[in-house]
């Protein structure tokens, strides 16, 4: 679909959102860092902020006060939204004739997320893969509208180009838009109802050097990742060094704190607990988020399948990059480097790829 420039930065974007009576959720800078919340007013998207990272490390810096999108992936993913961490599936009260179960319904909400990079793009695209059979994640997604913001500004820990992505959103999106020198804003539609929003909003036919400018610079994005995977096939890898020393060598570095599937948008694995109160009269279930870290997840009646941190990392590892191919046909990873930035002690997913693409002995 046709592109435009808007011209009242994104002020008017928001305007038309809030008018269908969406609830927009978005990037914003709190306690240090660039975070998802839902957001009222344009200008609390995080202008003037780039991010500084490197394994094990995250770091706001000042940036050009006219742009919000030069920042890299923060602590939060769009998951946390379609997926929460913590929610109550269902109560029981104890009455005169037994117990009354109540299922808590998803509360639907007309929903905009606004700010996503291509590569939480392709990320939600996992998430629908794995899980949107299931009915209350089905009921989260139903009314969801993505502004996509391509990205001109690669961190030094994304990798999104060797794990098949790419810089700039392709489809799956309602909007998609590129930020220009100036704070001007490249935009254009992906589907009839982002069409329906942009069609409010004040813009001008884009140029065609609007148009060559903006996708230049998103090419030069995929010329700056600051790493990569190995170009090799990485289930096959994986499969054929599962006794391989470097496996002991990360697991003396590795905390197995969790840090890496909590921030990663695709890890979907819960766990469900129920809870009584002290009278017995009520009880909940709740379901929240869990790692494979944890010697509890693999817990059976004779202890944990996975008792070692060798053991429980080589399970992240090879389902993220190998075995997620045989249930879900596609990788689990899309390069956006969280589990890298939020490693506590800076271990480095592709670091390791690499040592065993190369045979290298820790």
């Amino acid at each position: 679909m046709e592109a435009r420039v808007m011209l009242a930065g994104l002020d008017g974007l928001f305007e038309a959102l809030h008018a269908d009576g969406r609830t927009i959720v978005g990037p914003t800078v709190r306690a240090g860092a660039v975070v998802l919340t839902e957001l009222t007013d344009a200008a609390e998207l995080p202008y003037g902020w780039r991010t500084e990272v490197e394994a094990g490390t995250y770091r706001l810096r000042p940036g050009d006060e006219g742009l919000a999108f030069t920042h890299t992936s923060g602590p939060h993913s769009w998951k946390q939204v379609l997926h929460p961490p913590r929610e109550r599936l269902l109560s029981a009260d104890r009455g005169p004739d037994g117990f009354t179960v109540t299922e808590q319904p998803v509360a639907r909400r007309s929903l905009a997320l606004f700010g996503v990079r291509p590569c939480d793009l392709r990320a939600i695209g996992v998430l629908d893969h794995v899980l949107g059979d299931g009915t209350r994640y089905a009921d989260r997604r139903a009314d969801v509208l993505t502004v996509v913001v391509n990205c001109t500004e690669p961190g030094a820990a994304c990798f999104c180009v060797s794990a098949g992505g790419r810089p700039g959103a392709d489809d799956g999106y309602d909007i998609a838009l590129t930020e220009r020198p100036g704070g001007h804003y490249l935009a254009a539609a992906g589907t009839p109802r982002g069409a329906s929003v942009l069609d409010r909003v004040p813009a001008t036919p884009a140029s065609g050097a609007d148009v060559e400018q903006a996708a230049e610079a998103v090419e030069a994005a995929a010329e700056r990742m600051g790493r990569t995977v190995p170009e090799t096939d990485l289930r096959a890898l994986l499969a054929g060094n599962l006794e391989h020393p470097r496996w002991d060598d990360v697991a003396a570095r590795c905390l197995t704190c969790g840090n890496c599937t909590m921030v990663c948008p695709t890890c979907f694995c819960t766990s469900v607990t129920d809870t009584t109160d002290l009278t017995g009269d009520h009880a909940e279930r709740w379901e929240t988020w869990e790692s494979c870290f944890d010697l509890d997840f693999s817990h059976l009646h004779d202890g944990p399948v996975r008792g070692s941190g060798h053991a429980r990392y080589r399970q992240w590892l090879t389902h993220k990059f190998g075995t997620w191919h045989d249930q879900f046909g596609e990788s689990g990873c899309v390069g956006c480097g969280r589990c890298i930035v939020w490693c506590p002690v800076g271990i480095d997913v592709t670091e390791e790829l690499h040592a065993l693409a190369a045979g290298d002995q820790p």
